[in-house]
């Protein structure tokens, strides 16, 4: 079984959906099975919740095999600017 770290899916995820912000926390103690993770990028604008996360998932796939929980939050850089103020 493959393991993977929190670096690992940020740079997948940042190259693959072209992302302005991606942050990653290993929530299984080190062991790459249970990540919760936050991706800011354009092409999640005019998308619902349902096609973002499918992008998500698609970028992971081989990843996903094998990570047990996978939890996401997916906003555009807009939603992201105006939750962070």
């Amino acid at each position: 079984m493959t393991t993977y770290t929190e670096d690992y899916i940020r740079d997948k995820l940042m190259k693959e959906l072209d992302a302005k912000h991606v942050s990653v926390e290993d929530m299984s103690d080190g062991c790459g099975a249970k990540f919760n993770v936050v991706v800011v990028s354009p092409k999640f604008e005019g998308k619902p919740l349902l096609q973002r996360h499918r992008l998500v998932n698609g970028a992971l796939e081989e990843e996903l095999k094998t990570i047990h929980a996978f939890s996401m939050k997916t906003l555009t850089p807009e939603q992201w600017e105006k939750q962070s103020q």
